[in-house]
């Protein structure tokens, strides 16, 4: 290692233990593991790029959910000092993607127009976090697949989150062969730390430090509106709004705030980039009639998933009006793994009817503490 990359590398490190004390937390081995490989990353990266013969090895951070894979992501990209950078969410690399795609598409074939849509999205990056990378769709597997090589390819640093080891990409049995060349090519170039521990943290105490809106969401049953400051929409507030090249009918528009229903916007034809459209526009989005996920069809279930991520990773304050979406889902089923990041996500939104559950337990043990003394 230079002289120059290790400084880098040291004081990668202590931004990250620095960062982690302000959040009031330890890092646990799994993260202290990735912390070590970044910091070498780091070091490797203060190298001019004409000095290196190669880019340095690519990174492959995957684990449950809630182990702070993207907080590590995002504390390392914090703490480079390249402009060269970028952090792109899979929901919005990919929809973008799919509008290069389809611009490129015809004046070149689909591998050459994947590559150009790349080049204008990256342009001048050296270091690209692509955070929560999945694969799911059989219908996209193939771009996927097509983007990896072509990230790969490139004089581009990837470092990727995901909630699946590479082996566990696209899932579907039906399909998972073909994706078997690009876990190949992932477990080849890319360095995987698993960042498993046995604690989910958006589970536990909040950790100090800036509140995110996305928290101050909650999960309400028909009838508890106001506990979130809401009143219900009027018969003559419904409005059309502007999605992604789509346009959608709200129950409610009210500034910053827009109200649909569950039908409206997870059982029709609505997908990743229409969500992104109205996390650009509302700071709050309220979903009624949610049902449980068990009940729902398939690409519903798959259509929230997607609408919590972008929500989450937007910052919008998500407010879930209906029953439990996680209720009757069987542990270890299929179904319950897709959705395990989704019920994870859900868990930091304030929920009145178990906050009212817990005060009624915690006045029961006061009373028969009282009596018993």
């Amino acid at each position: 290692m230079t002289d120059r990359a290790a400084p880098q590398d040291q004081a990668m490190r202590g931004h990250f233990h620095r960062a982690a004390q302000q959040r009031g937390f330890t890092l646990s081995p799994a993260q202290q593991a990735a912390v070590d490989r970044l910091g070498r990353l780091a070091g490797e990266l203060a190298r001019p790029a004409w000095r290196l013969r190669r880019p340095p090895r690519h990174v492959y951070l995957w684990g449950p959910v809630g182990r702070g894979k993207s907080w590590l992501v995002d504390t390392f990209l914090d703490g480079l000092a390249t402009p060269h950078k970028r952090r792109l969410h899979f929901h919005d690399f990919f929809g973008r993607l799919h509008e290069g795609v389809a611009h490129h598409d015809a004046a070149a074939h689909r591998g050459a127009a994947v590559d150009h849509a790349v080049d204008e999205l990256l342009d001048g990056c050296r270091v690209l976090v692509f955070d929560e990378f999945h694969a799911h769709d059989a219908g996209d597997a193939m771009l996927v697949a097509r983007l990896f090589h072509t990230l790969l390819d490139r004089r581009i640093t990837l470092v990727t989150t995901s909630n699946y080891p590479p082996a566990g990409l696209m899932p579907d049995p039906l399909y998972h062969h073909l994706f078997e060349p690009t876990i190949t090519l992932i477990e080849e170039r890319m360095d995987v730390l698993d960042v498993s521990g046995p604690v989910d943290f958006r589970r536990g105490p909040r950790p100090r430090g800036p509140g995110r809106r996305f928290a101050t969401g909650a999960l309400l049953r028909p009838g508890q509106e106001a506990a979130a400051d809401l009143t219900p929409p009027g018969p003559g507030e419904a409005a059309p709004v502007a999605a992604h090249h789509r346009g959608l009918t709200a129950r409610a528009v009210r500034s910053d705030l827009v109200w649909f229903g569950f039908d409206e916007l997870c059982e029709g034809r609505t997908a990743p980039p229409d969500y992104l459209a109205l996390a650009e526009r509302f700071r709050t989005l309220v979903l009624a009639d949610v049902p449980a996920l068990v009940d729902a069809t398939r690409d519903a279930r798959q259509r929230f998933a997607n609408l919590v991520d972008v929500c989450c990773d937007r910052d919008v304050r998500l407010v879930l009006i209906g029953a439990d979406p996680m209720t009757g889902l069987t542990p270890g089923s299929p179904v319950q793994r897709d959705l395990d990041r989704t019920a994870s996500r859900l868990a930091l939104l304030r929920s009145p009817a178990a906050e009212t559950a817990a005060e009624t337990a915690g006045e029961a043990v006061g009373e028969a503490v009282g009596e018993s003394a």
